[in-house]
């Protein structure tokens, strides 16, 4: 009996957004990598980046030690991000984190981020007629937990426990499971007090965050383990604050990811055949990620991503946003310009984004508006000398 499967998912596209660079083939890919996908618009429209942005409610994503420095006690944020919504409408990204400040000196915060691959159409052939053999709507998802303190009046720290699972299996793979993996994350981050920049008076910010630091998943029984995607991020900002009512915040960051490089694979007879991650632990992984490119120093500062956002803000009300992402051609090539808005209605925030390419492949995101929207369950305990920058 012969037996096709007509399956209508794209999570072949997916791991291509970062599987791109097809000059060198030695693009670094992980398991679930919707992990680096941005879930809120307003870090996605300042070229998504945010380790060293003000507190938010989203500051779980991206560096758990801002929460320590945010102004309401307690909050919510919500979000949805349809993905390739050009092709599919059943492929997306939820994320739902609440934070709580314990103290003036500390907090606590949680997440759930679900990933949705969409559903799968199985059909077969039976005396040479289609017969429907049902739907499976594959899945992955995180939930996190992070505890963040300060040190200082201006520098603190947190960190993060997340539990991940990558539910992948169709019920015909009897040797095919679902993955399951944790992660920690380490981060710090600095804010500065209200300090004289020419006419105007600033606040400088910068933060590090070493993410999902855990162990390989494994899918398949006896097959190879993929690596989780373990992240560096080092980022810098600087709020202009020109008056009460208006500010600009000038933000960089840098990603790496701490996963091995590919390396050539050559079978018995020493023909080459492509390019696969080595066999290793991720702690090894971890350490080796540094300097085990092929290419030496060059290849290595070509799997570093750069990315710069601006923020306009005023009267606390209203944002206007843009940013630029980019990615070296044989490392994915991922380039892309964003734009967002956000606007403050008292006790919620709505933040909006959209992505243009500049790169001539395709990204699954292009053309999405994005959404996002923050509750203040609180009211808002000004606690720093950022409240006129700090949304």
């Amino acid at each position: 009996m012969n037996r096709i499967r007509i399956i209508l998912i794209s999570s072949f596209a997916l791991l291509s957004t970062y599987s791109f660079g097809q000059n060198s083939n030695r693009v670094i890919t992980t398991g679930v990598p919707f992990l680096l996908i941005t879930p809120d618009a307003r870090s996605a429209g300042m070229g998504e980046l945010g380790v060293a942005t003000p507190a938010d409610a989203y500051s779980q994503q991206w560096n758990p030690a801002k929460y320590a420095f945010a102004s309401s006690e307690k909050g919510i944020g919500i979000s949805y991000t349809p993905y390739l919504s050009k092709l599919v409408d059943d492929i997306f990204l939820g994320n739902l984190t609440y934070y709580n400040r314990i103290s003036d000196r500390s907090s606590w915060a949680t997440s759930l981020k679900y990933f949705s691959l969409g559903d799968i159409q199985f059909n077969e052939f039976i005396g040479g007629t289609i017969v429907d053999q049902g739907r499976e709507r594959p899945s992955e998802l995180t939930l996190d937990l992070s505890y963040a303190l300060k040190l200082s009046e201006q520098f603190s720290m947190a960190v993060a426990g997340r539990y991940i699972r990558s539910d992948l299996r169709i019920a015909s793979d009897a040797d095919n499971s679902s993955a399951n993996s944790l992660g920690i994350d380490i981060a710090g981050y600095y804010e500065s007090s209200t300090f004289e920049m020419g006419d105007n008076n600033a606040i400088f910010r910068s933060g590090v965050n070493i993410s999902n630091i855990g162990p390989r998943l494994n899918y398949d029984i006896g097959g190879q383990k993929s690596f989780i995607p373990t992240n560096l991020k080092m980022g810098f900002g600087l709020d202009l604050l020109f008056d009460d009512q208006n500010s600009l915040g000038i933000y960089t960051e840098f990603n790496k990811l701490l996963v091995p490089t590919p390396v050539a694979v050559t079978d018995e007879e020493g023909v080459f055949i492509g390019y696969r991650q080595p066999d290793i632990d991720f702690l090894r992984g971890i350490f080796t990620s540094f300097s085990d490119a092929p290419g030496g120093l060059s290849e290595e500062l070509s799997e570093i991503t750069v990315a710069v956002g601006l923020e306009y803000l005023f009267q606390d009300v209203f944002s206007l946003r843009t940013g630029y992402f980019n990615e070296s051609q044989d490392k994915g090539s991922r380039r892309y310009l964003t734009l967002g808005a956000g606007f403050d209605l008292n006790f919620m925030d709505i933040d909006i984004s959209y992505l243009f390419s500049t790169s001539n492949v395709r990204n699954p995101l292009e053309n999405t508006i994005r959404f996002s929207l923050a509750l203040d369950l609180e009211n808002p305990t000004p606690q720093s000398t950022t409240d006129v920058a700090l949304k």
